[in-house]
């Protein structure tokens, strides 16, 4: 994959879009529920970082006779007023208005987040390489019909070229500088919540990093003190 659209080989907010495909309720097969939660949580979080960056959004889903092209309601909370692609197509390159709508961003890059990812996911990415876009799949807020299918998916998007991220890694990658304040309080408040960890920047208290700076401390005082009883 060309790195010449992307600032050095990173995403940006200015440099790519995102795609939601077929996140309805109906697709929301096998696994546990555990595991769809944390895969919807993912999805959400890949949405909210597209809606802070102001990053160009398409959604779309596809009908038959069991799904009846209903986005998941938190997916479309976040975009009450955005347009929803409804197809018949498994794949959405077939469909002319989900092309039209890619190529109307005006963008290079693609970050997909898709179900099921065997079919779904990856028939219009593998196109979408084919016609030279970028195409990243999140592989945290998509998933296969099974894990086998998932990893079966994955492996042909990245072997035709694509690359896996995370939903983090893309929010991550949007901030990138904590100098940049316009959206760092909200980034800081989502990366606390998913990983429990400090504020950036703040003044470690109590945290494992900071426990083992203490033990070191302590062992090298321990050491001088034992060497100073031994040279009395």
């Amino acid at each position: 994959m060309s790195v010449s659209s992307t600032d050095k080989g990173l995403l940006t907010p200015d440099n790519c879009a995102v795609i939601f495909i077929d996140y309805q309720p109906q697709m929301f097969l096998g696994g546990t529920a555990g595991d769809w939660t944390e895969l919807l949580k993912n999805g959400l979080l890949l949405a909210k970082a597209a809606k802070m960056f102001a990053v160009p959004v398409i959604l779309t889903t596809v009908e038959s006779g069991d799904f009846d092209c209903a986005i998941a309601p938190q997916l479309q909370a976040l975009f009450p007023d955005h347009p929803v692609i409804q197809r018949s197509s498994m794949n959405a390159w077939d469909d002319a208005r989900f092309v039209a709508a890619v190529r109307n961003t005006g963008r290079r890059n693609f970050v997909l987040a898709g179900l099921w990812s065997e079919a779904c996911l990856t028939f219009p990415a593998l196109q979408m390489l084919e016609e030279g876009y970028g195409v990243y799949a999140v592989k945290d807020a998509s998933r296969g019909t099974d894990q086998t299918a998932q990893d079966t998916a994955l492996r042909r998007v990245e072997q035709a070229g694509g690359v896996s991220v995370t939903a983090l890694q893309i929010l991550l990658e949007f901030q990138r500088d904590w100098a940049r304040a316009e959206h760092r309080a909200e980034v800081t408040a989502i990366v606390k919540q998913r990983c429990g960890g400090e504020t950036p920047g703040a003044k470690p208290s109590g945290t494992p990093a900071h426990s083992v700076a203490d033990a070191r401390e302590r062992n090298v005082s321990q050491e001088a003190g034992r060497e100073r009883q031994l040279n009395r």
